[in-house]
């Protein structure tokens, strides 16, 4: 028998089982008030979310977090070992070149996207092995096989076009071949040559710089349109801040990853900044030619790859001269 009375452990017991149903009742409003808190911040985060959207056109978040993916890759293609560099390149080259020749149907440029992916994939490790001399002959080889299959297809009926337009389309895929595969086997060979890949990191980190300058100064300061008819949203506030982070970013590599001078450094990152932002005119001319926003949707946040390449792919050419003279 228990020494305790029958009341005080009935007593015990509803003691006991209040503690439990207030404990409860704690954790559910305690519950309940995170949820509550959570859908505000979602909220809030959602509203903040549409108006960078309003206000950029794109999903900032996403394409920063896109970004940081191709720039992980982008460093262990060209600090660990530099063949995978090949890898990547392929990629863009398939990617980019199908692209445009997509896009360029809108404008009823009927080029062959068959042929064009894949001369521009042989023009990667033609370039890397084979140095400018095969880059000459991959481009110029990737031209003929394109001009000939356009010329083929005229022998079936559906893909038969007049003279007119049969000339415009083999123009414009020799421009394919010109604007893509030509350009981007200029960082092909230069990552190739003895040093040439920190060359290559350095003008594609310069390039980057310019265009995040020029964003982020255009988002907070813009008010003057430098070119409206071409590219409405690009302001002189944005260049000015574009051609600032260019050539800070210039000097730093130039004397701390080159091995250069500074005053080098100032030259590199002014010729990046300004090849960075004329191709990113030039694309928006092709695209504002042909009437389209984007080249594609395969990079949300970003468009297509030719989007994010457009200032790099000169930029290319102008790294490899560059690299001749003073590397």
């Amino acid at each position: 028998m228990s020494g305790v009375p029958e009341e005080d452990q009935s007593d015990a017991g509803g003691a006991e089982r209040t503690s439990r149903e207030e404990f409860r009742a704690q954790v559910h409003a305690r519950k309940a008030d995170l949820e509550r808190q959570f859908e505000v911040g979602k909220a809030q985060f959602d509203q903040a979310q549409e108006k960078i959207k309003a206000r950029t056109g794109r999903n900032l978040i996403l394409a920063i977090l896109i970004g940081l993916g191709f720039g992980v890759a982008l460093l262990l293609s060209l600090l660990v070992i530099k063949e995978l560099f090949m890898l990547f390149a392929v990629l863009i080259a398939a990617f980019a070149s199908y692209e445009l020749a997509q896009a360029l149907r809108h404008g009823d440029y009927h080029v062959p996207r068959i042929p064009t992916v894949v001369v521009a994939v042989a023009a990667v490790p033609l370039s890397y092995y084979g140095g400018a001399g095969g880059q000459l002959l991959a481009v110029l080889g990737g031209i003929a096989v394109v001009s000939l299959w356009r010329l083929g297809e005229q022998l079936v009926p559906a893909r038969r076009r007049t003279s007119r337009d049969l000339g415009r389309d083999i123009a414009a895929g020799a421009f394919v071949q010109g604007y893509v595969t030509f350009l981007a086997t200029f960082a092909v060979v230069l990552t190739a040559a003895e040093g040439g890949e920190l060359w290559t990191l350095a003008f594609i980190t310069i390039a980057v710089a310019a265009d995040t300058g020029a964003y982020a100064f255009g988002l907070m300061f813009g008010k003057h349109k430098m070119a409206p008819v071409i590219s409405p949203k690009k302001t002189w506030e944005g260049f000015a801040g574009g051609a600032a982070a260019s050539l800070v970013a210039g000097v730093l590599l130039s004397t701390l990853m080159l091995g250069n001078t500074w005053w080098f450094g100032l030259i590199f990152g002014a010729a990046i900044f300004l090849s960075a932002t004329l191709g990113d005119l030039v694309e928006s001319l092709i695209k504002r030619d042909i009437g389209i926003k984007d080249m594609s949707s395969w990079l949300p946040g970003h468009g297509g790859f030719l989007d994010r390449l457009d200032s790099i792919l000169p930029s290319a050419a102008v790294a490899f001269v560059a690299f001749r003279i003073f590397g």
